[in-house]
């Protein structure tokens, strides 16, 4: 990110009331100014408090556009913006100074804005409104989200689990999801030491009053602890009390009680920082729900607050709690979560010092990753690969640089195409083939008339065509993977007219000298990318001893193997289990046109179903684009190929922290490190089994740091970069 980037921003939030809502959006704009960005932030109804906007005023680069103070919507009082006005008033600011990219929140805003067309490939999507469980993921649903995700940037996701979760059912999401959780402001004064707790002790909730956060109950603690004999006080602070249509005694009840319960003292509505002072003078934080809450994918902003200030938290023991702050946490609400259990949590924060004190660690270390700082960090780091810089050689030139960008199946070089049309100075085109020789030869004669640089994937009829009608003063590079040395092809392949042969890995480039005898100088090796940040996700629990494998088909790929070295490891150990990701062979025709493969697959499911050993414990995943989620679950991800050119599979469960365990098929020790290659599927098993749990993450690691320094997709995307230019 070479230039200052314009951002507009908008959720369809009232920033008259402080919620999790509001202060997104208010930090979204402060991490977006350290970020860099010069940034609108576009208010949808007028403000009549300054408590979230005054502290934006002198931020670098931030404007606060009021559209009704600024006459965008005349007539239009004090209501707030429909999301069709809200697209009408954005798309007017864009044309009158273009943003980069448009941060949006809500999904019906977001949807209005996709239909609307103005700002196609540029909205950075924040999504929590969305269905979180298979049961409500309606057909309507899954089709409403794949219209934003094709449309969209890129969609932020506050927790990883909503991102498994949408990448699972869209599939046009994935490479697209960026984690964005909430972010904590440090705090500018000091915080109080919490040694000794105040007398009467001071439990605190800020945030909105609904019924299935608890507000109404909570008002009850403090009376309840006193027949325990704990003098206690409830300090709450916040002005937006719900409607429930469900409960519509709620609001009276609650601001009734907010008002006149005897040990509760209500702040009302506080800007940020202050609603923070007020906690830290306290000595416990609330962030107990109902339990029908639990299955929530979203990670509750007020935890992170309260930890950022030192304070303990009662709350419901939950896998996103457990995940944030270990499942021995001791102040989780035991039990259902009811009121008394809520009561018992409490009580045992006030009599176990230790217990309070441990918490308490544990939430400001958990808040310590959600700082306001490592949000701008974040956000830099994902404009930074929105937004690469070119070569200076590419931003020189007095025009663009004509790219085209031919094949018959583009999938390994999608996110190589993704980098060059955000590069500044480049004009991309895409010569999409039907098949693997069949075209239209006028769409294809246009390209290579118009274009400086032609890259063709693959060495099959397309490189034969563009090396026959190659432009003079154009250049031509072809990429060649593995199934195209066994065929005719390349020998058909005017090679004069070729400047670059591009192959994944140095075997294989040796590989298509000796079979072709074409110049040693024109082929070179620009290995497979591999997106590093995508894959780069926690690990799921049992993952340790979950073994993988991506892609079966066809029989080289040596299932069997693996399953020798998942009977080996379970002879000893049946908590070992196998997870494949991978079409079936049948669904390939050219694979299972052939006897000798049908028989491989039939001995291989014929052994699955009498074997006990392995028995139950393989699992068949459905073959998808969402990799990176399901390399959550696995810890080691096998290679047992007889050839692979390059063998993707092992590098992205390296991207993942997975360990790799590899059969020295030909090349692969020029590939990855030789302390992943085994002799057999034994030596495969011996090594597994004999990794802890603190061996097994550090291997991972050093796995996940190898493929990041070799084949990370900004290393590979700037090679590809360099290759557009002659040397």
């Amino acid at each position: 990110m070479s230039r200052t980037l314009n951002a507009l921003v908008y959720g369809d939030v009232d920033l008259n009331l402080i919620d999790g809502s509001a202060v997104w959006a208010q930090s979204t704009v402060q991490a977006l100014s350290r970020a860099g960005c010069r940034t609108r932030l576009v208010l949808k109804a007028p403000v009549h408090t300054g408590r979230l906007i005054d502290p934006l005023a002198g931020l670098p680069g931030v404007t606060v556009v009021r559209p009704y103070e600024e006459r965008l919507l005349p007539g239009q009082g004090d209501r707030p913006l429909s999301p069709v006005q809200a697209s009408r008033v954005l798309a007017g600011l864009d044309e009158e100074e273009p943003c980069d990219l448009l941060v949006l929140r809500g999904r019906r805003l977001v949807a209005r804005m996709v239909a609307d067309g103005d700002f196609e490939g540029r909205i950075w999507a924040y999504l929590t409104d969305i269905p979180q469980s298979a049961a409500d993921m309606t057909e309507e649903a899954r089709a409403d989200l794949t219209r934003i995700a094709e449309s969209c940037g890129r969609l932020l996701c506050q927790t990883e689990e909503l991102r498994g979760l949408l990448e699972t059912w869209v599939p046009e999401a994935v490479g697209k999801c960026l984690l964005s959780p909430p972010a904590v402001p440090e705090p500018d004064f000091d915080v109080p030491g919490h040694a000794r707790p105040h007398d009467p002790f001071r439990l605190v909730y800020t945030g909105k009053f609904a019924p299935l956060w608890n507000t109404l109950p909570m008002t009850r603690l403090p009376a309840l602890l006193a027949e325990r004999g704990v003098r206690a006080e409830l300090h709450t602070v916040g002005d937006k009390v719900h409607d429930d249509p469900a409960r519509p005694e709620f609001h009276a009840a609650m601001t009734r009680a907010l008002a006149t319960t005897p040990g509760v003292q209500h702040h009302g509505g506080q800007p940020r920082e202050e609603a923070m002072r007020l906690a830290a003078d306290c000595d416990l934080g609330l962030g107990w729900r109902e339990p029908a809450l639990d299955a929530s994918l979203e990670l509750s902003t007020k935890v992170l607050e309260f930890g950022a200030l030192g304070l303990p938290v009662v709350l419901n023991r939950t896998p996103a709690h457990e995940a944030l702050l270990g499942a021995d946490y001791p102040l989780y609400v035991p039990g259902r979560a009811g009121l008394d259990d809520a009561v018992d949590a409490v009580a045992r924060a006030v009599h176990d010092p230790k217990a309070r004190q441990l918490a308490a660690g544990r939430c400001r270390d958990a808040a310590a990753r959600y700082t306001l700082q490592v949000a701008a960090d974040r956000w830099r780091a994902q404009l930074d690969q929105a937004f690469p810089s070119a070569p200076a050689a590419v931003t020189a030139r007095p025009r663009p640089l004509r790219v085209g960008v031919a094949g018959h199946d583009l999938k390994f070089l999608t996110r190589i195409l993704d980098h060059f049309r955000t590069l500044p100075g480049l004009d991309v085109r895409v010569d999409a083939w039907a098949a693997l020789a069949r075209h239209d030869p006028a769409v294809s004669r246009e390209l290579a008339d118009w274009a400086d640089v032609v890259i063709v994937e693959w060495c099959g009829p397309a490189a034969v065509w563009y090396s026959r009608h190659k432009r003079p003063g154009s250049r031509l590079i072809v990429r060649l993977h593995r199934f195209e040395l066994d065929a005719d092809w390349p020998g058909q392949v005017d090679i004069d007219a070729v400047d670059r042969v591009i192959c994944v890995s140095p075997s294989y480039a040796r590989r298509t000298v000796e079979r072709t005898g074409w110049p040693e100088a024109k082929v070179t090796v620009v290995p497979n990318w591999v997106d590093t940040d995508q894959l780069d996700r926690p690990k799921a629990p049992g993952a340790r001893f979950r073994l993988g494998m991506i892609g079966i088909a066809p029989s080289r790929k040596r299932l069997d193997l693996g399953l020798d070295v998942l009977e080996t490891l379970r002879a000893h150990d049946r908590r070992w289990h196998l997870s494949v990701k991978s079409k079936p062979p049948w669904e390939y025709w050219w694979i299972w046109n052939k006897p000798e493969e049908r028989a491989h697959y039939d001995a291989v499911l014929r052994r699955l179903q009498t074997s006990p050993l392995l028995a139950g414990a393989v699992v068949f995943d459905d073959f998808g684009a969402d990799v990176a989620a399901w390399l959550r679950r696995i810890g080691h991800v096998l290679s047992t190929s007889d050839d692979e050119s390059f063998h993707l599979a092992p590098a992205e469960g390296m991207a993942s922290a997975a360990v790799p365990a590899l059969l020295p098929w030909p090349g692969a020790d020029e590939i990855y490190d030789r302390r992943w290659i085994h002799q057999d599927p034994h030596t495969v098993a011996a090594s597994l089994a004999d990794l802890t749990e603190e061996t097994w993450r550090e291997a991972g690691t050093l796995a996940r740091t190898q493929v990041r320094e070799r084949y990370s997709l900004t290393r590979v995307a700037r090679d590809w970069t360099e290759l557009l230019l002659p040397a």
